[in-house]
């Protein structure tokens, strides 16, 4: 018998305070590419434009990065994005995993400075490159245990 399962959309979320980075993916091919990060302010994004995002790409799950430590303990910033993530889940009803996205900041700096960045992060954010680096592994895995 062939397989059933349909292919799973994901939109990962890299959660900052003053940028969110955003990327979509699906599993059939495992990958995944960047969209625009939305901008915020502490944190706060303008909640119309995340529904908006949502429709056009209608995924299945949301993900958000969890900015552990290196030794895999949280962060300041953890509970921040842990609140990030709930809003998210109770304004869409979506499924939101929180996806543990440490060096996923680091190789976006570096795939950021192979493309040309000259390193201004503020003003041009690798946001977005994190959030699919971190939605790519996600995949991955997924596909891994299935």
């Amino acid at each position: 018998m062939g397989r059933t399962d349909k292919t799973v959309t994901a939109l990962a979320f890299d959660f900052g305070t003053r940028s969110i980075g955003l990327a979509f993916g699906q599993s059939l091919t495992g990958s995944a590419r960047e969209l625009a990060p939305m901008p915020a302010r502490d944190g706060k994004p303008d909640w119309d434009r995340v529904q908006e995002v949502i429709a056009e790409w209608q995924p299945h799950y949301l993900l958000v990065g969890l900015p552990l430590n290196m030794d895999g303990s949280e962060s300041e910033f953890c509970a921040r994005a842990r609140k990030f993530s709930q809003r998210l889940h109770g304004r869409t009803g979506l499924p939101v995993e929180l996806v543990d996205e440490r060096l996923s900041t680091r190789a976006a700096k570096e795939e950021a400075f192979e493309r040309g960045h000259r390193g201004n992060y503020a003003e041009d954010p690798v946001d977005s490159i994190a959030a699919r680096i971190f939605l790519e592994d996600w995949l991955r895995a997924r596909s891994a245990s299935d």
